[in-house]
């Protein structure tokens, strides 16, 4: 079976700076991955390489078996929630999803379906420059699930959301995977990527972790948070007050 993810010796340098070194991962299908590091560790450099966003200094990011951009069809297999891929602020949430289907060659009726999936059918009437944090969360969410794609690739989906967002991102996620799609997330908040995810890649700059949940915390027996700072060290001066 072919893997969603193959990261295979992937570094980055921006000058004198090793933003990710020698990185090697692999993501199968119908799998929640918790891509997990400090600030400025490196997740989102990668998931921006994978993407082909960004060039690779060395190594090999693939989808489907394929670089991005190479991949027939890849922005409707492959959903995408990142800064930089965004919203226009003058729309309302369904103008904007309706750009986006367009684009994609898709109908409004698949906008109102994923208005309603991700719980923003009542506020789609409103301009987005008045939708909260959480909100723009869920947003996002809808852009990347329009094409209705095999992999969903979500940097910090949980950034903004209050407790009951949390919740809902939680059950949102395992309801994706059930239905077969890979889902392979960023993000800082160890406590809840710990009851969310199947499989945890842990980055400092180079790979300290990759593999399922349950081995690196014993089935529970050691808190993800305690096995996350075993692996990644002491925090560095440098980002000590960051």
């Amino acid at each position: 079976m072919t893997d969603v993810v193959a990261i295979e010796g992937l570094t980055k340098r921006y000058g004198d700076v090793t933003a990710v070194q020698d990185v090697s991962f692999r993501v199968g299908p119908g799998r929640i991955v918790g891509l997990l590091g400090r600030n400025g560790a490196g997740k989102t450099t990668t998931l921006r390489m994978l993407l082909g966003l960004v060039r690779p200094t060395a190594g090999r990011a693939t989808v489907f078996g394929r670089p991005y951009g190479e991949l027939p069809d890849a922005a409707h297999r492959i959903g995408v929630s990142m800064d930089g891929i965004g919203p226009s602020n003058a729309a309302t949430g369904r103008a904007d999803l309706r750009i986006w289907a367009r684009t994609l060659g898709l109908g409004s009726s698949r906008v109102e379906e994923v208005l309603e999936r991700v719980g923003l059918d009542g506020d789609a009437h409103r301009k987005l420059r008045g939708y909260s944090t959480g909100m723009r969360q869920r947003h996002a969410l809808a852009t990347a699930l329009l094409a209705d794609p095999e992999l969903l690739v979500l940097d910090e989906p949980a950034n903004g959301l209050d407790p009951d967002g949390i919740r809902w991102l939680r059950q949102f996620l395992r309801s994706l995977a059930d239905e077969g799609r890979t889902v392979l997330l960023s993000s800082h908040l160890l406590a809840e990527v710990e009851q969310t995810a199947d499989d945890i890649v842990i980055l400092q700059r180079t790979l300290r972790y990759s593999g399922t949940a349950a081995d690196l915390t014993g089935d529970g027996d050691v808190s993800l948070e305690d096995r996350f700072f075993e692996l990644v060290g002491p925090q560095s001066k440098e980002h000590a007050h960051g």
